[in-house]
């Protein structure tokens, strides 16, 4: 299926709140993204918010890699 529009997809296809309660806005190196707390003093990147294209070309902050955290978010 393909859906073209300029709607974002959270309204299209909505998720329970919980999941966005738990993400966490930090910034790292000079990129804004997305984390979620693991627990373990850890985070993991849900997704970058950058307009910068070379950000998400850096593999260590891709969707789902894991950070240290020096301090707790």
């Amino acid at each position: 299926m393909i859906l073209y529009t300029s709607m974002p997809q959270e309204l299209i296809f909505p998720v329970e709140s919980q999941a966005y309660s738990e993400e966490q806005i930090v910034t790292c190196q000079g990129i804004s993204m997305a984390v979620r707390p693991c627990g373990d003093g850890s985070c993991e990147v849900v997704r970058i918010l950058s307009s910068d294209p070379l950000h998400y070309l850096q593999s260590e902050f891709s969707p789902g890699q894991k950070l240290k955290m020096n301090y707790s978010i």
